[in-house]
Parts: structure tokens; sequence; C-alpha cells
């Protein structure tokens, strides 16, 4: 029976030299560390050290997720990760109306510099790297962790981590934006020349394929439409007059690892390829650096199911050694009853011992890509990167990745995709192992981790008393400073940088931009 890949390619039963006549080991393969990466973006990849290994972990208040995230760092995770909850995402204080019901619930509240000084709370951040799963309030999530620091007396240039700062995604699969595009793109564009300036280790931005993959597009649909939002925002740094090794080398990305860990290598391997080509021949790059694709790697949450939780363990282990075969920079395990509700401290830890039995318990990272030259992953590689680029070609011919979301074609495909993956597991011609086949007659017990409904209360009470307590004279005077900058062509982040300093939330910073850019209304008019 024939089978295809996930992103409709045809699988060969077998493969061989005649799958690779005309091909060109040194064209495509390279050396580990030299262009076009192929082979991984280090010479030695992980023999000389292993991979970052983040757990993305924030709920309830910032009290509560210091408490995991210490918990993690005794466990041994080598860099953190943390999740917002909604409202923070959507740049709205845990009082607002329209946070009633989502306060610590997907994530940690963070309204202020006091919850960011609560959330890293006898953490040293010069010691430590931090990844920050936020995008249209990237800028002001970024300055609160600048203060912070500065309040342990620790320099902007000795921080090192991530902002996600991938607002074009979020018109596409997420929906967690808040302004119209054109101000978004300056925004970001505001980020990477402040991060050239103060933050020189920061990584300006991790752009994301993940949450495309976790709404239903296929691999190819993945790094195609990633690659195309990371042209878009280099084209818009270039445009605002940087010059593109100033900060193409800080420029992250950040995909999913499936289960099917023949082509999510192919995947990771055509991604980098078209990435070098892109940087060098397209904007021409100078520095190697700029031609590396450097990328996080998340397990797909969307693959974890509720029924049979444990078998999720299985699943991930395997999604995370096609991650690491695939030359992954850093790495987050999700944890097996994710599927139910927030990770336990149990479930959590195993998840990271998952990776750690891969780094220390396998020979997986005692040889650099050793996948080079197998027959099925070099031919998967050619075709995946060949669909990625067809895509990328469509978007191009819309105008480029932003004028082809307000045409809604990313999102319109992946829908396509999404509705394909419905079909066949609806018929049981996609095997979903304890869903729709091998299921139990009735399902074990398990008891989630149940976030605190009090919290919202205690929330409101402690922004009730920062607004009571602080100069609101002076944060006026910072808020009016910070929408004449959006209002011109001042870089926004020194102003707002001056406003949470004294104390403004980040509800009210994002409101002061919404004033001057307006909310963004999406279209379906593809």
């Amino acid at each position: 029976m024939a089978r295809e890949s996930e992103s409709g390619l045809p699988i060969e039963p077998v493969y061989g030299p005649a799958d690779l006549t005309g091909w060109d080991p040194d064209r495509k393969l390279g050396e580990p560390g030299a262009y076009p990466f192929t082979r991984g973006v280090y010479p030695t990849m992980y023999t000389g050290r292993p991979w970052t290994m983040r757990q993305y972990a924030g709920f309830g208040t910032a009290a509560e997720s210091n408490a995991r995230y210490r918990q993690l760092i005794a466990h041994g995770i080598t860099g953190l990760s943390v999740a917002f909850d909604l409202p923070t995402q959507m740049g709205h204080d845990s009082d607002a109306p329209l946070a009633h019901g989502e306060v610590g619930k997907v994530g940690v509240a963070v309204d202020s510099i006091e919850d960011m000084r609560v959330l890293f709370d006898g953490i040293p951040l010069d010691e430590v790297s931090t990844s920050m799963t936020i995008n249209a309030p990237a800028a002001p999530l970024l300055l609160l962790y600048q203060l912070v620091a500065e309040e342990q007396g620790v320099p902007a240039d000795r921080l090192t981590g991530t902002i996600q700062n991938d607002v074009l995604k979020e018109y596409i699969a997420r929906g967690t934006y808040i302004f119209p595009p054109k101000p978004s793109l300056r925004l970001t564009a505001d980020i990477f020349r402040y991060c050239a300036a103060r933050m020189p280790r920061w990584n300006t931005i991790s752009i994301s394929g993940y949450h495309m993959a976790e709404a239903g597009a296929s691999p190819a649909q993945e790094i195609a439409f990633t690659l195309a939002d990371g042209i878009e925002y280099v084209r818009t740094a270039v445009a605002a007059g940087m010059d593109v090794d100033d900060f193409a080398p800080r420029l992250s990305f950040f995909f999913v690892a499936r289960t099917t860990l023949l082509e999510e290598v192919a995947k990771f391997r055509a991604a980098r390829r078209i990435w070098a080509r892109v940087m060098r021949e397209e904007f021409g790059a100078r520095d190697p650096k700029s031609w590396m694709l450097r990328f996080h790697t998340q397990t797909a949450g969307v693959q974890l199911t509720a029924q049979q939780p444990e078998v999720n363990l299985v699943r991930v282990a395997v999604q995370a050694l096609g991650a690491v075969l695939g030359g992954t920079q850093s790495l987050h395990t999700n944890s097996f009853d994710e599927a139910i509700a927030l990770p336990t401290d149990k479930s959590a830890r195993l998840a990271l011992r998952t990776q750690q039995v891969l780094a220390y318990e396998t020979d997986v990272p005692a040889t650099v890509d050793p996948f080079a030259g197998s027959y099925a992953v070099e031919r998967l590689t050619d075709e995946t990167e060949a669909a990625a680029l067809d895509l990328m070609r469509g978007v191009e011919d819309l105008g480029g990745a932003e004028a082809a979301i307000e045409r809604g074609f990313q999102k319109a495909e992946i829908e396509r995709n999404a509705y394909r993956i419905a079909q066949e597991t609806d018929s049981g011609e996609r095997v979903v192992v304890g869903v729709n086949r091998f299921r139990l007659d009735e399902e074990e017990p398990y008891a989630p981790l149940r976030v605190d409904p009090a919290i919202e209360q205690r929330q409101r009470e402690r922004l009730a008393g920062l607004r009571a307590g602080r100069d609101q004279g002076a944060v006026d005077a910072a808020l009016a400073a910070l929408k004449r900058a959006a209002a011109g062509e001042e870089n926004v982040l020194y102003p707002m940088k001056e406003a949470l300093r004294e104390r403004a939330t980040v509800g009210e910073v994002c409101g002061a931009l919404r004033e001057v850019w307006g909310s963004h209304v999406p279209s379906d008019a593809f």
C-alpha cells in the first residue's frame, strides 16, 4: 500500500542509489558547520555539548511560576522558557474586563515590573538563558526583564535568551495579535535596533512555525510560511536602514517535532539549506552567522491525546529524537498530561528526563548528523525543500508574507490541510493510538493540576496597590512620550522602558500604542 508523508509526498517502500541520481553531495551536504548547513550549523554539534534543555512553564501567579522554575533548575534544565497567560499575550492587564476568567490559566500573569520581579526572584539572570513566548507585547515584556536584571546588577549586554516576537504568524495561525501588520513590523524593527545597541547577546525574534503546525500545517507548509515570514522581517529591518549582518546573526526559529521522525529530520535539513541560500543570495549577507538557521524545537502538543495519556510519553520520546537527529539548538519536551491540564511537577520532571536520557544514555549525540547520506532521508530532504520553495513562490507572487496574510493565503492553505487530517482521522485512515484504534473500554482516572480561581482577584488587588502607590503624573507623562514616539519615527522602546520603570502596566503600554496604531481586524478575503 502506497504511503504519503505529512506533506503529501510519496514515501517509497525502498530507497536506493537510483533515488539520488544526479545528486551532488558536495552541493547538497557540505560539512557540518559550513554553508549550506544541511548537516547542522556547528561543526561539532552535540559531540561538544548537548542542546539547551528548556522546559516551557508558567501558570497562575508569578510566585507559583517562580517555584516551578526553581524546581526545574534543580532537576537540570539549562534554559528557562516562560509561558504567559492569555491576557498578558493580548496586552491586557489582569483587571481588564476582557481578562475575566483567563488570568493565570494558560501561563503566568505578568502585569507590571512587580510581577516580573517576583517571577525571577532568586534566579541569577546573568547565569540563565530565558526564552519568553510572547509576541505582540514582546517589547514591554523584554524591557521588564531588562529592568529586573538591572535591579540584580546585571548589565543588559550580559543577558542571553529569546523573545518570540513573531507577530506575523499570529495573523496566520494563532490569533494573539494586537496591532495591524504594518505597525507590528515597525515595532519588530525597533526591537532589532534596540537589542543591537543595548542587548547584543539577545535573540531578537523566534520566527515560529510551531503554531502553524499546531493549527494543521504540513511540514512543507510549516517551513515555507515560517521562512517567508523571516524574509518579511529581514526586509523590514533592511528598509529601516539596518545592515543585514548587524541583526541577522540574532534571528532564531521555532519548529515542531512530530512523530513522523524521518520527515521531520528531512524538514529541519531542508529549512537550513533554504535559509542559508536566501540570506547569502537574496540579502547579500556576508557574515556566515547570518546564513545559519538556528532553531528551538518543541514536541507536538497537537499529537498528544487525553485518552491513555501515558502513551504520550512514547510519542514525546520519538518526537524529541527526531528533533535531535535534525540538529535542533534547544528543545522542549511536552509533558504527557498536557492534553488534560497543566503539567504536574512529576510529569514536567519526566518530560525533562526524556531529554536527559537522549543526551546521556544514547549514542545519538556521539556523531554529527548520523542520517547524512541516507537514501530515504536525503530524498525526503530534497522533496520537502522543493515543496516548501513552491509554497514560498506562492507567497512572493502575492507580494510577500504581509500581503499574503492580508489576503488570507497562508491561513486558507493551513486550514485545507487541517481538514484533510481531520477527515483521515475520522475515517480511520490515519491511526491515532487510543483514539480511533486500540481503545480502552474505560479510561483510568487522572488527577490534573488545577489553577486556583482566586488568582484573578489577587492579581486585581496587586494592580490596585501598584496604581495607588505610584506617581501617576510621571506615568501619564511617560505614556504620552510613548504615544508621541509611536506617531513619529522614534524608536518606541526607549520611552516604553521609562514608562515601565515608572510602573506603568503592560496593558497601559499596549493601550497607548492601540490609541496611535489601532487594532487589527482579520480578513477572510482569500
